[in-house]
């Protein structure tokens, strides 16, 4: 009988791929995915710890698999192994502890495992030249969109950061294997490629042959593939006009922008190593919403850093009611050690973080349907996903400036790229009208 698994899967989208890889090559070694309520002999954490409560959710994750699946093989891999495996050791009935070094050798590790106490642990130190480790996949179960890891990484040590210890210096995957990746997935089915990476702007600053992120996606857009390209997130610094014009003159790429400003306070900025102010933040949105028509821009933001006074809070807040982007994903600090701000001394109450925290994701709410307003008699080239969840009347789909639309139809519609009109707005998205060229 193929061995039954599942894999669980916190945090990021660079984990979202990795874990994908890893459920991709267990099945090709003839392994089964469990079914949701039923109990597997081998169970996956790819956990996060970016955040103390992040690590905390990562703990009851392990906790809950081991409950539910008495008998399994449990393995915990990724940022937490690689950081915190002490940590991990304490959880009793965790069997084996990884880290992100070696990923593409963990199937062929975890199909032939066993039971170990205290757990077996695969861990490495990342040296300074750290090679980009490549692993490839071909298929993503229930997704319609694929994602490419093309960059790993991070070198910035933002003080509040813990994912330049968890991840190790820069490396990036060569533009020649990127180009050949993105042929193999739209031959099998995919009509969009998120590119992703723990510091994506950095695409290539360790290639040492010029190739940057703009020149990668010049080098894909010289293919004409028949499908778009999604950015994952920026940082405001690697947003310039070259790739602002490539998103403006492209219909191949994504009119979406996600971007880490993390507070609108230029105190906080340099005390977070934020390299830029508030002011070079505005002008370069201010730049994207001039030159990209109906463009999307996500904003990251860190509420209640360490030293956050009612002044830098009313900053930050009036600095994102006030320019034109279109959501927010809004942070509550919470203390990470092991990195430089867990060590200051003036730590901010729960209760005013989350007060802070609500105000944002008021507005976050806000700035969505505002936007979404906007969009309203437009149309729209939409990636349908299907049915919505407990409606077979309903289409739902991904607009490549990143809004959920959802419109009647009387059969399935899947992986298929139609044309919409927006017609009204909803507290998830915006209605819509399929339209027949």
């Amino acid at each position: 009988m193929p061995k039954l698994f599942k894999i669980i899967t916190l945090g990021c989208k660079v984990n979202q791929y990795e874990s994908a890889f890893i459920e991709e090559s267990l099945m090709n070694m003839g392994c089964k995915k469990a079914n949701k309520d039923s109990k597997a002999e081998l169970v996956v954490i790819n956990g996060c710890i970016v955040t103390a409560k992040a690590s905390y959710q990562s703990r009851q994750t392990i906790r809950r698999a081991i409950r539910e699946n008495p008998k399994a093989i449990i393995a915990v891999i990724g940022c937490y192994g690689q950081v915190f495996p002490g940590e991990l050791s304490k959880i009793n009935g965790v069997d084996l502890i990884a880290g992100n070094k070696g990923k593409s050798s963990l199937p062929g590790i975890f199909i032939n495992a066993s039971h170990h106490n205290p757990p077996l642990i695969l861990r490495e130190d990342f040296g300074a030249f750290t090679p980009f480790e490549q692993i490839p996949i071909k298929r993503f179960s229930d997704r319609t969109r694929a994602f490419l890891k093309i960059q790993d990484g991070c070198e910035s040590f933002c003080s509040y950061c813990i994912v330049p210890i968890a991840r190790g210096p820069l490396r990036s995957l060569e533009s020649d294997k990127v180009v050949r990746i993105i042929k193999g997935l739209e031959r099998n089915g995919y009509k969009e490629v998120v590119l992703t990476g723990v510091h994506l702007g950095k695409y290539g600053s360790d290639l040492m042959n010029g190739i940057n992120l703009n020149k990668l996606l010049i080098e894909i857009g010289k293919n004409r593939f028949p499908l778009r390209i999604r950015l994952g997130s920026l940082e405001p610094t690697e947003i310039e006009g070259e790739l602002i014009e490539l998103m403006a003159s492209h219909d191949w790429l994504c009119r979406h922008f996600h971007i880490s400003l993390q507070s609108g306070d230029d105190a906080i900025l340099k005390r977070m190593k934020r390299p830029y102010a508030a002011r070079m933040f505005t002008s370069v949105i201010n730049d994207i919403n001039r030159l990209v028509p109906k463009v999307s821009i996500g904003v990251d933001v860190l509420v209640g850093f360490p030293g956050e006074s009612d002044r830098a809070f009313n900053n930050t807040f009036d600095l994102l009611e006030d320019i034109p982007i279109s959501y927010l994903h809004v942070f509550p600090y919470s203390r990470r050690e092991g990195t430089a701000a867990s060590r200051f001394s003036d730590q901010l109450d729960q209760k005013r973080i989350k007060e802070r925290a609500f105000l944002l994701r008021c507005l976050d709410k806000e700035k969505r349907k505002t936007f979404w307003d906007s969009l309203v008699g437009q149309t729209f080239l939409v990636l349908t996903e299907g049915w919505v969840p407990g409606d077979r009347n309903l289409i739902r789909g991904l607009s490549d400036n990143y809004v959920r639309f959802t419109f009647p139809s009387k059969s399935l519609i899947k992986n298929k790229i139609v044309k919409v009109r927006a017609i009204g707005v909803t507290e998830k998205g915006i209605n819509a009208q399929q339209l027949v060229d």
